[in-house]
Protein backbone atom coordinates (compact mmCIF):
# COMPACT_ATOMS: atom_id res chain seq x y z
CA UNK A 1 0.00 0.00 0.00
CA UNK A 2 2.87 2.39 0.75
CA UNK A 3 4.14 1.92 -2.82
CA UNK A 4 0.70 2.72 -4.20
CA UNK A 5 0.25 5.78 -2.00
CA UNK A 6 3.71 7.04 -2.97
CA UNK A 7 2.39 7.57 -6.50
CA UNK A 8 -0.36 9.93 -5.28
CA UNK A 9 0.69 13.60 -5.04
CA UNK A 10 0.96 14.78 -1.43
CA UNK A 11 -1.44 17.64 -0.74
CA UNK A 12 0.14 20.66 0.91
CA UNK A 13 -1.84 23.33 2.70
CA UNK A 14 -0.79 25.48 5.63
CA UNK A 15 -3.93 24.39 7.47
CA UNK A 16 -3.28 20.68 6.96
CA UNK A 17 -1.26 19.74 10.04
CA UNK A 18 -0.85 16.15 8.87
CA UNK A 19 -2.24 13.94 6.11
CA UNK A 20 -1.21 10.51 4.77
CA UNK A 21 2.38 11.45 4.00
CA UNK A 22 3.99 9.89 7.10
CA UNK A 23 1.61 7.19 8.26
CA UNK A 24 -0.18 9.18 10.95
CA UNK A 25 -3.25 7.64 12.59
CA UNK A 26 -5.57 10.35 11.23
CA UNK A 27 -5.64 13.58 9.26
CA UNK A 28 -5.68 16.89 11.15
CA UNK A 29 -6.93 20.14 9.63
CA UNK A 30 -6.61 23.50 11.41
CA UNK A 31 -9.81 25.56 11.45
CA UNK A 32 -8.56 28.33 13.73
CA UNK A 33 -5.77 29.08 16.18
CA UNK A 34 -7.68 27.18 18.86
CA UNK A 35 -9.47 24.42 16.92
CA UNK A 36 -8.53 21.65 14.48
CA UNK A 37 -10.59 18.71 13.22
CA UNK A 38 -9.39 15.12 13.12
CA UNK A 39 -10.67 12.77 10.41
CA UNK A 40 -10.28 9.01 10.21
CA UNK A 41 -12.09 5.84 9.17
CA UNK A 42 -11.66 2.16 9.83
CA UNK A 43 -13.66 -1.02 9.20
CA UNK A 44 -12.97 -4.75 9.04
CA UNK A 45 -14.46 -8.23 8.98
CA UNK A 46 -15.64 -10.02 12.16
CA UNK A 47 -12.90 -11.25 14.49
CA UNK A 48 -15.27 -12.70 17.12
CA UNK A 49 -18.45 -14.76 16.78
CA UNK A 50 -20.78 -12.59 18.88
CA UNK A 51 -22.29 -9.80 16.69
CA UNK A 52 -22.74 -7.35 19.58
CA UNK A 53 -19.11 -7.77 20.69
CA UNK A 54 -17.93 -7.37 17.11
CA UNK A 55 -19.78 -4.05 16.90
CA UNK A 56 -18.20 -2.86 20.14
CA UNK A 57 -14.70 -3.80 19.02
CA UNK A 58 -15.06 -2.23 15.57
CA UNK A 59 -16.17 1.08 17.07
CA UNK A 60 -13.51 1.10 19.79
CA UNK A 61 -10.93 0.45 17.07
CA UNK A 62 -12.16 3.27 14.82
CA UNK A 63 -12.35 5.82 17.64
CA UNK A 64 -8.84 4.89 18.76
CA UNK A 65 -7.19 6.85 15.94
CA UNK A 66 -8.67 10.08 17.29
CA UNK A 67 -7.50 9.29 20.82
CA UNK A 68 -4.04 8.50 19.44
CA UNK A 69 -3.90 12.06 18.05
CA UNK A 70 -4.76 13.50 21.48
CA UNK A 71 -8.23 14.46 20.32
CA UNK A 72 -11.88 14.05 21.25
CA UNK A 73 -14.19 12.21 18.81
CA UNK A 74 -17.48 14.06 18.40
CA UNK A 75 -19.39 12.53 15.45
CA UNK A 76 -19.33 9.26 13.52
CA UNK A 77 -20.92 7.60 10.50
CA UNK A 78 -21.44 3.85 10.13
CA UNK A 79 -19.75 1.90 7.34
CA UNK A 80 -21.59 -1.38 6.70
CA UNK A 81 -21.18 -4.28 4.28
CA UNK A 82 -23.68 -7.09 4.83
CA UNK A 83 -25.20 -10.01 2.84
CA UNK A 84 -28.76 -8.97 3.64
CA UNK A 85 -30.30 -11.40 1.11
CA UNK A 86 -28.42 -14.38 2.60
CA UNK A 87 -28.13 -13.65 6.31
CA UNK A 88 -30.57 -12.84 9.09
CA UNK A 89 -30.91 -9.08 9.54
CA UNK A 90 -30.97 -9.60 13.32
CA UNK A 91 -27.22 -10.19 13.13
CA UNK A 92 -26.68 -6.76 11.60
CA UNK A 93 -29.01 -5.26 14.18
CA UNK A 94 -26.86 -6.69 16.97
CA UNK A 95 -23.65 -5.43 15.34
CA UNK A 96 -25.08 -1.91 15.09
CA UNK A 97 -26.37 -2.02 18.67
CA UNK A 98 -22.94 -3.08 19.89
CA UNK A 99 -21.37 -0.23 17.98
CA UNK A 100 -23.91 2.26 19.30
CA UNK A 101 -23.22 1.20 22.89
CA UNK A 102 -19.56 2.18 22.48
CA UNK A 103 -20.42 5.45 20.75
CA UNK A 104 -22.70 6.28 23.68
CA UNK A 105 -19.94 5.43 26.16
CA UNK A 106 -17.56 7.72 24.29
CA UNK A 107 -20.10 10.54 24.03
CA UNK A 108 -19.95 10.45 20.22
CA UNK A 109 -22.98 11.31 18.07
CA UNK A 110 -23.94 8.85 15.32
CA UNK A 111 -25.03 11.10 12.44
CA UNK A 112 -25.59 8.62 9.59
CA UNK A 113 -23.68 6.14 7.47
CA UNK A 114 -23.64 4.07 4.33
CA UNK A 115 -24.33 0.38 3.63
CA UNK A 116 -23.81 -1.93 0.67
CA UNK A 117 -24.75 -5.55 0.11
CA UNK A 118 -21.64 -7.71 0.22
CA UNK A 119 -20.96 -11.44 0.60
CA UNK A 120 -18.71 -10.73 3.59
CA UNK A 121 -19.67 -8.76 6.69
CA UNK A 122 -17.66 -5.60 7.30
CA UNK A 123 -18.31 -2.87 9.84
CA UNK A 124 -16.62 0.27 11.10
CA UNK A 125 -16.84 4.03 11.25
CA UNK A 126 -15.86 7.30 9.70
CA UNK A 127 -15.04 9.57 12.65
CA UNK A 128 -14.60 13.30 13.13
CA UNK A 129 -12.84 14.63 16.20
CA UNK A 130 -11.52 17.91 17.54
CA UNK A 131 -8.23 18.97 19.12
CA UNK A 132 -6.33 22.18 19.87
CA UNK A 133 -3.72 22.66 17.09
CA UNK A 134 -0.90 22.95 19.62
CA UNK A 135 -1.99 19.84 21.54
CA UNK A 136 -1.94 17.26 18.71
CA UNK A 137 -0.11 14.00 19.38
CA UNK A 138 1.96 13.02 16.33
CA UNK A 139 3.52 9.60 15.84
CA UNK A 140 6.94 11.12 15.22
CA UNK A 141 8.92 13.30 17.61
CA UNK A 142 10.36 10.84 20.13
CA UNK A 143 13.49 12.26 21.77
CA UNK A 144 16.60 10.57 23.12
CA UNK A 145 16.09 9.81 26.80
CA UNK A 146 12.34 9.26 26.44
CA UNK A 147 10.68 6.15 27.79
CA UNK A 148 8.12 4.14 25.79
CA UNK A 149 4.80 3.33 27.45
CA UNK A 150 2.27 0.75 26.22
CA UNK A 151 -1.29 0.68 27.62
CA UNK A 152 -2.73 -2.69 26.49
CA UNK A 153 -1.33 -6.23 26.26
CA UNK A 154 -0.42 -7.87 22.94
CA UNK A 155 -1.74 -11.02 21.31
CA UNK A 156 -5.23 -10.25 20.00
CA UNK A 157 -4.37 -11.45 16.51
CA UNK A 158 -3.28 -14.86 17.79
CA UNK A 159 -6.29 -15.15 20.08
CA UNK A 160 -8.72 -14.10 17.33
CA UNK A 161 -7.25 -16.77 15.05
CA UNK A 162 -7.82 -19.38 17.76
CA UNK A 163 -11.35 -18.08 18.41
CA UNK A 164 -12.25 -18.68 14.76
CA UNK A 165 -11.08 -22.28 15.16
CA UNK A 166 -13.00 -22.64 18.45
CA UNK A 167 -9.69 -23.58 20.09
CA UNK A 168 -9.24 -21.08 22.89
CA UNK A 169 -10.39 -21.16 26.50
CA UNK A 170 -13.37 -19.04 27.49
CA UNK A 171 -11.28 -17.06 29.97
CA UNK A 172 -8.61 -16.12 27.40
CA UNK A 173 -11.22 -15.17 24.79
CA UNK A 174 -13.22 -13.07 27.25
CA UNK A 175 -10.17 -11.11 28.40
CA UNK A 176 -9.14 -10.40 24.81
CA UNK A 177 -12.65 -9.25 23.89
CA UNK A 178 -12.75 -7.08 27.02
CA UNK A 179 -9.49 -5.36 26.09
CA UNK A 180 -10.38 -4.94 22.40
CA UNK A 181 -13.72 -3.41 23.40
CA UNK A 182 -12.09 -1.01 25.83
CA UNK A 183 -11.87 2.58 24.60
CA UNK A 184 -8.51 4.36 24.59
CA UNK A 185 -10.38 7.45 25.78
CA UNK A 186 -9.16 7.31 29.39
CA UNK A 187 -5.56 6.59 28.37
CA UNK A 188 -5.58 9.55 25.98
CA UNK A 189 -7.08 11.93 28.56
CA UNK A 190 -4.55 10.89 31.20
CA UNK A 191 -1.71 11.36 28.70
CA UNK A 192 -3.01 14.82 27.85
CA UNK A 193 -3.14 15.70 31.54
CA UNK A 194 0.41 14.49 32.16
CA UNK A 195 1.60 16.43 29.11
CA UNK A 196 5.09 16.33 27.56
CA UNK A 197 4.04 13.61 25.09
CA UNK A 198 6.63 13.66 22.33
CA UNK A 199 5.05 10.92 20.18
CA UNK A 200 1.98 8.69 20.24
CA UNK A 201 0.29 6.05 18.11
CA UNK A 202 -2.11 3.17 18.64
CA UNK A 203 -1.04 -0.41 18.05
CA UNK A 204 -3.17 -2.08 15.37
CA UNK A 205 -2.64 -4.09 12.18
CA UNK A 206 1.10 -3.53 11.73
CA UNK A 207 1.72 -4.90 15.21
CA UNK A 208 3.69 -3.48 18.11
CA UNK A 209 6.98 -3.30 16.21
CA UNK A 210 5.45 -2.05 12.98
CA UNK A 211 3.82 0.94 14.62
CA UNK A 212 6.99 1.54 16.59
CA UNK A 213 8.88 1.72 13.28
CA UNK A 214 6.37 4.33 12.08
CA UNK A 215 7.37 6.39 15.11
CA UNK A 216 10.97 6.19 13.85
CA UNK A 217 10.08 7.44 10.37
CA UNK A 218 12.70 10.06 9.37
CA UNK A 219 13.91 10.13 12.98
CA UNK A 220 17.49 10.50 14.21
CA UNK A 221 16.94 8.18 17.18
CA UNK A 222 16.58 4.47 17.80
CA UNK A 223 14.47 2.41 20.21
CA UNK A 224 15.47 -0.27 22.72
CA UNK A 225 12.65 -2.62 23.75
CA UNK A 226 12.79 -4.66 26.94
CA UNK A 227 11.08 -7.87 25.79
CA UNK A 228 10.49 -9.01 29.38
CA UNK A 229 8.45 -5.86 30.10
CA UNK A 230 6.11 -6.11 27.11
CA UNK A 231 2.61 -7.07 28.36
CA UNK A 232 1.14 -10.16 26.65
CA UNK A 233 -2.22 -11.86 27.17
CA UNK A 234 -2.13 -15.09 29.17
CA UNK A 235 -2.21 -18.13 26.92
CA UNK A 236 -0.82 -16.49 23.77
CA UNK A 237 2.50 -18.34 23.89
CA UNK A 238 0.76 -21.71 24.08
CA UNK A 239 -1.54 -20.79 21.18
CA UNK A 240 1.45 -19.83 19.03
CA UNK A 241 3.10 -23.16 19.82
CA UNK A 242 -0.11 -24.90 18.74
CA UNK A 243 0.08 -23.15 15.37
CA UNK A 244 -2.52 -20.39 15.69
CA UNK A 245 -0.52 -17.81 13.77
CA UNK A 246 -2.39 -15.12 11.78
CA UNK A 247 -1.17 -14.47 8.26
CA UNK A 248 -0.60 -10.82 9.13
CA UNK A 249 2.05 -11.85 11.68
CA UNK A 250 4.15 -13.47 8.95
CA UNK A 251 3.74 -10.44 6.66
CA UNK A 252 4.64 -8.01 9.41
CA UNK A 253 7.71 -10.01 10.36
CA UNK A 254 8.95 -10.30 6.78
CA UNK A 255 8.66 -6.57 6.17
CA UNK A 256 9.88 -5.31 9.55
CA UNK A 257 12.79 -7.62 10.47
CA UNK A 258 15.37 -5.78 8.31
CA UNK A 259 15.00 -2.81 10.69
CA UNK A 260 15.20 -4.82 13.91
CA UNK A 261 18.07 -6.30 15.91
CA UNK A 262 17.30 -9.06 18.41
CA UNK A 263 19.42 -10.07 21.40
CA UNK A 264 19.66 -13.75 22.39
CA UNK A 265 17.90 -12.87 25.65
CA UNK A 266 14.61 -12.31 23.76
CA UNK A 267 12.32 -15.34 23.60
CA UNK A 268 11.37 -16.29 20.00
CA UNK A 269 7.71 -16.56 21.08
CA UNK A 270 7.73 -13.09 22.60
CA UNK A 271 9.36 -11.76 19.45
CA UNK A 272 6.57 -13.26 17.32
CA UNK A 273 3.90 -11.69 19.53
CA UNK A 274 5.49 -8.28 18.91
CA UNK A 275 4.73 -8.78 15.18
CA UNK A 276 1.16 -9.94 15.86
CA UNK A 277 -1.44 -7.72 14.10
CA UNK A 278 -3.58 -6.14 16.81
CA UNK A 279 -7.20 -5.04 16.74
CA UNK A 280 -8.12 -2.08 18.93
CA UNK A 281 -4.76 -2.23 20.67
CA UNK A 282 -3.38 0.18 23.22
CA UNK A 283 -1.60 3.50 22.90
CA UNK A 284 2.18 3.57 22.53
CA UNK A 285 3.66 6.82 23.83
CA UNK A 286 7.12 8.40 24.08
CA UNK A 287 7.77 10.94 26.85
CA UNK A 288 10.49 11.92 29.31
CA UNK A 289 11.49 9.38 31.95
CA UNK A 290 9.99 11.08 35.01
CA UNK A 291 6.74 11.88 33.23
CA UNK A 292 6.54 8.31 31.93
CA UNK A 293 6.69 6.99 35.48
CA UNK A 294 3.89 9.39 36.45
CA UNK A 295 1.86 8.44 33.38
CA UNK A 296 2.02 4.74 34.23
CA UNK A 297 1.06 5.48 37.84
CA UNK A 298 -2.00 7.48 36.74
CA UNK A 299 -2.99 4.93 34.10
CA UNK A 300 -2.96 2.10 36.62
CA UNK A 301 -4.87 4.25 39.12
CA UNK A 302 -7.41 4.81 36.33
CA UNK A 303 -7.93 1.07 35.87
CA UNK A 304 -5.57 0.57 32.92
CA UNK A 305 -3.67 -2.16 34.72
CA UNK A 306 -1.52 -3.38 31.81
CA UNK A 307 0.14 0.02 31.32
CA UNK A 308 3.91 -0.30 31.57
CA UNK A 309 7.21 1.11 30.37
CA UNK A 310 8.43 -1.19 27.59
CA UNK A 311 11.54 0.57 26.30
CA UNK A 312 13.54 3.71 25.76
CA UNK A 313 14.66 6.11 23.05
CA UNK A 314 18.40 6.33 22.32
CA UNK A 315 20.71 8.22 19.98
CA UNK A 316 22.48 5.15 18.61
CA UNK A 317 21.19 2.97 15.74
CA UNK A 318 18.92 5.70 14.34
CA UNK A 319 15.83 4.32 12.64
CA UNK A 320 16.28 0.86 14.14
CA UNK A 321 14.83 -1.12 17.03
CA UNK A 322 16.96 -3.21 19.36
CA UNK A 323 15.09 -5.89 21.34
CA UNK A 324 16.77 -7.15 24.49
Amino acid sequence: MSKILSSIPVVTDERLLTGFERGEDAGVYKLSDTLAIIQTLDFFTPIVDDPFSFGEIAVANALSDVYAMGGEPITAMNIVCFPISKMDGEILKEILHGGYSKLKEAGVLLVGGHSVEDDEIKYGLSVTGIVAPDKVFFNCGAKAGDKLVLTKPLGTGVISTAIKADSVSKAVAQEAVKQMSALNMMASKIAQAVGSIHACTDVTGFGFLGHMLEMLFSADVGFIVDSKSVPIFDGVGALLEEGFVPGGLYRNKTYQMPFIDVAKSCSPLVLDVMFDPQTSGGLLLALPDGDAQELVRRLIAGGINSATIVGEVVTKNAGRIMIV
